[in-house]
């Protein structure tokens, strides 16, 4: 495989790996439920994968930052950014497989539920018991609440673009440089080299003034030399000793 193909393939898994963790990150990935006695009512707050691995939406979002700078790097530097994009692959897809538990569910909806903006949200969805803080602080202090796992696809989706990404860090960092780099035109300008195998054009300052006064441009080469040719001919014509000496 060609090192633009590859190179190509590289961008493309890891563009598609972080933006599958980015959606699936969005999404309800548990149900906790809590059962008050009576006559209070079941309380139900769902659970997004934000909510649960913060770290796996953060990680996919450095992910295209480091795409952008595959895009942007060549040689060691471009293969460092491989590495990075290799930590971050792994990362988001540890902290799925690790941090995605029933007491984390648990945990994060009393968090939800505890906090008075959530409760005034419930409320108003007639999900709560009273729609106040305190109420819905004391259903959750005193009453059993069980997890509900419903996000197990949006779990396979961020590992498999954790996946996704790791490999693209990998590809990067062993054949990074080998691919194309951007275009010399997009460097820092640097000094120009010297012009060579050009012959030296001088103009004294009394034939640059005489174009001047003359309406001519002294810049134009032609220009210059006519004046030039003009004036050696004024001096033959002043000084015939020094015409004949210079023939």
């Amino acid at each position: 495989m060609s090192g633009k193909r590859e190179y190509s393939y590289a961008l493309l898994a890891g563009a598609v790996g972080a933006v599958l963790v980015l959606l699936a990150v969005r999404e309800q990935w548990a149900q906790a439920v809590f059962t008050p006695q009576k006559p209070l009512t079941t309380e139900v707050v769902s659970v997004s994968g934000t909510d649960l691995v913060p770290l796996a939406g953060g990680l996919g979002l450095a992910a295209l930052a480091g795409l952008i700078g595959v895009i942007a790097t060549r040689g060691w530097v471009r293969r460092a950014v491989g590495a990075l994009l290799a930590l971050f692959g792994a990362g988001a897809g540890a902290a799925v497989l690790t941090a995605v538990t029933a007491q984390s569910v648990l945990s994060v909806a009393a968090g939800k539920v505890a906090s008075p903006e959530s409760a005034a949200l419930s409320g108003a969805a007639g999900s709560t018991t009273g729609g106040a803080s305190g109420a819905s602080t004391l259903v959750v202090g005193g009453t059993p609440g069980h997890a509900v796992m419903t996000g197990a696809p949006w779990q396979v989706a961020v590992i498999i673009g954790a996946l996704l990404i790791f490999a693209a860090g990998v590809a990067t960092a062993l054949r990074g440089q080998d691919w194309p780099v951007m275009s010399a035109r997009y460097d820092a300008p640097g000094p120009r080299p010297a012009a060579t195998g050009r012959p030296a054009r001088a103009a004294d300052a009394a034939t640059m003034w005489e174009s001047l006064n003359g309406g001519q441009d002294p810049t134009d080469d032609s220009v210059t030399n006519d004046t030039a040719s003009e004036n050696t001919a004024a001096d033959d014509q002043d000084d015939p000793a020094g015409a004949a000496t210079r023939r």
